[in-house]
């Protein structure tokens, strides 16, 4: 009951023809006014459409109507009546009725707008930023926060309710975590001691679960320092879960379950299980991770088909150790693709991979134009031809080098591409359809960025070994594959999760002899695998992410009711900010000043 508590009668998108002959009391803002003959009025609900009375005996309520400015605050009462025939509006739910006031009050009157209240309107990202309070009046926000509300709360009800878990709060205030992202610091009043904020509670559910509490779920806030990165948050929310005694299968049953039962109706039905993949399978087929299973374009392996060839740059390729030859097929590529298309692909690959590629057209006579041609028989030109699945008009692109970097090459070609394609009209990405998938058999390690003969975790140093793996753990960490599972959605990461290592000797083996990390740090931790810990696993929705897609938002800042910039800075309240030395002295910290000041005017 939206009117429960509160002085309106009804709300602004409730009134229908069965409410005519009513006195109703409305409160919104004014949201359109046409020479003082009528106005809309708007709230969280809706719009109505108010007449303005003409008469003499309500002239105060004319004027008072008429020369409020758009986005005022007011309460209107007045009779329902029907609009006159031929004036109904079939696009407004509140479309066959008027409200013919009688008395109004100005609630608060709305000063000069920095932006126009419409949502066709384009507004800077940094303008609404900054006036973010007015940019959630929008109709688009509204609806992305209240559908937001409700998943959340069926994603209560499914975990709680009906499945047994717990909703548990975990700290904010901890201590560093190695491994994974950079985590923010918080000074204390002991002298060179800080709390870290948690880049998630993985370290809580798991001692939550040695103490025996079997299921936890939280819709925990987490924290990331990392930078500058393009559509990621500062902080976010991510569905927390853990459970006892459970395997893989086990939560990927419970999440599919949970995503059937609180996805909205209004996006249609998302069947289960969800189909799975294995990394490798991803990466070879799609070069990547996260593959978005919407659309074609997979990567073809054609080693095989050109090792027999003369072309010498694919044998320098296949006589590497993981040297592979592979191409994807762009379909209709000569026609929705110009020249410079194929130019900025090409370069895209050079610049970010350091990989070559070879254009491949298939003319209308289904003859070949490619610099390898000359090289190529009509016999093997047919059999490309067919390897590749190609039709007339179509363009490859071809790559040969070491496998994973041909695969990740273009695996981001392919996506590029389909950006050009839908750019140029041809539709292949339909945001109304949900393409879930797993992607499973992770590597446990991998070589670090900066120093290759050094390991890090995939993911986090607690995820568990696959079982066929474990007699590798001591012998060879590189070839271990994990116990990790991701959950994608239209080519991106919605969840991630794993079965965890409880036992303290396999932990903090892995802390100190894979990773060489400092174990002492996770002390606590370690202790508490040795007090009976039980088998135990877990995920983590990344429920921004989540929402965005289920919307079609083109930013996570559009499911977030106060988002931060691109920069990790909050444009309205103008934080991160200054404090005084005064402030600082109880955490016995000193701003090197003129450092700062160098960094403001960067910024």
């Amino acid at each position: 009951d939206f009117n429960s508590f509160v002085t309106r009668t009804n709300t602004c998108g409730e009134l229908r023809s069965a409410h005519v002959g009513q006195e109703v009391t409305l409160y919104g803002w004014i949201q359109y006014q046409r020479q003082g003959l009528f106005l809309v009025l708007r709230d969280f609900q809706g719009l109505t459409q108010i007449i303005i009375p003409q008469d003499e005996a309500h002239s105060h309520v004319k004027k008072l109507l008429s020369d409020a400015p758009m986005e005022s605050v007011v309460r209107v009462t007045g009779i329902v009546s029907p609009r006159p025939p031929g004036q109904e509006n079939p696009k407004m739910p509140t479309g066959d009725i008027e409200v013919k006031a009688e008395t109004a009050e100005i609630l608060n009157s709305c000063k000069k707008l920095p932006f126009e209240m419409k949502d066709f309107i384009k507004k800077s990202e940094a303008l609404r930023m900054q006036y973010r309070y007015l940019d959630l009046r929008s109709f688009q926000l509204q609806h992305n926060l209240r559908l937001r509300s409700q998943i959340v709360m069926r994603m209560r009800e499914y975990l709680c309710n009906l499945h047994g878990f717990v909703d548990v709060e975990t700290p904010t205030l901890f201590k560093r975590t190695p491994g994974g992202a950079k985590e923010f610091v918080v000074p204390s009043r002991e002298v060179g001691k800080f709390y870290s904020l948690p880049q998630s509670p993985q370290q809580f559910k798991q001692l939550l679960m040695v103490g025996g509490l079997d299921r936890y779920f939280q819709v925990a806030r987490c924290y990331r320092d990392e930078g500058s990165r393009p559509d990621r948050q500062p902080e976010f929310t991510q569905i927390d879960i853990e459970m006892s005694f459970v395997d893989q299968a086990g939560i990927q049953r419970l999440i599919e379950g949970l995503l059937q039962y609180s996805w909205p109706e209004e996006r249609g039905c998302i069947t289960t299980p969800f189909p799975s993949m294995t990394y490798e399978e991803a990466l070879a087929d799609y070069g990547t991770d996260k593959p978005d299973t919407r659309f074609g374009m997979k990567i073809v392996d054609i080693s095989d088909f050109l090792r027999r060839s003369d072309i010498q740059f694919v044998q320098n390729a296949l006589s590497y150790p993981h040297g592979t030859v592979k191409a994807i097929c762009i379909p209709q590529g000569v026609r929705y693709l110009k020249n410079k298309d194929l130019e900025s692909l090409k370069e895209s690959a050079k610049s970010q991979f350091n990989q070559e590629i070879v254009e491949i057209i298939c003319r209308p006579d289904r003859n070949l134009k490619s610099l390898l041609t000359k090289f190529l028989g009509e016999k093997q030109q047919s059999e490309l031809i067919q390897a590749l699945n190609m039709q007339v008009d179509d363009v490859a692109l071809l790559a040969a080098g070491e496998h994973k970097q041909v695969c990740s090459a273009l695996g981001r070609l392919r996506l590029e591409s389909a950006d050009l394609l839908e750019a140029a009209g041809l539709a292949l990405r339909d945001p109304t359809t949900f393409h879930f998938l797993w992607v499973v058999d992770f590597p446990l390690f991998l070589p670090k960025e900066g120093n290759p003969t050094e390991l890090e975790s995939a993911h986090h140093p607690f995820t568990a070994p696959h079982p066929s793996d474990t007699s590798l753990l001591y012998s060879d960490p590189t070839k271990v594959r994990s116990q990790h599972y991701d959950l994608v959605l239209n080519g991106s990461e919605v969840g991630g999760g794993s079965i965890r290592i409880h036992s303290a000797e396999q932990q903090r083996f892995v802390l100190e002899k894979v990773l060489k990390e400092d174990s002492e740090v996770l002390s606590h931790l370690l202790e508490a695998l040795e007090f009976g810990a039980p088998p135990h696993g877990g995920i983590a929705l990344g429920l921004d992410r989540l929402i965005s897609l289920i919307v079609d938002a083109s930013s996570i800042r559009d499911v977030i009711a106060f988002p931060k910039s691109f920069r990790g800075r909050d444009l309205m309240g103008n934080a991160p900010d200054y404090v005084t030395p005064e402030e600082l002295e109880p955490y016995h910290i000193q701003v090197s000043w003129p450092l700062a000041e160098k960094e403001a005017k960067q910024n």
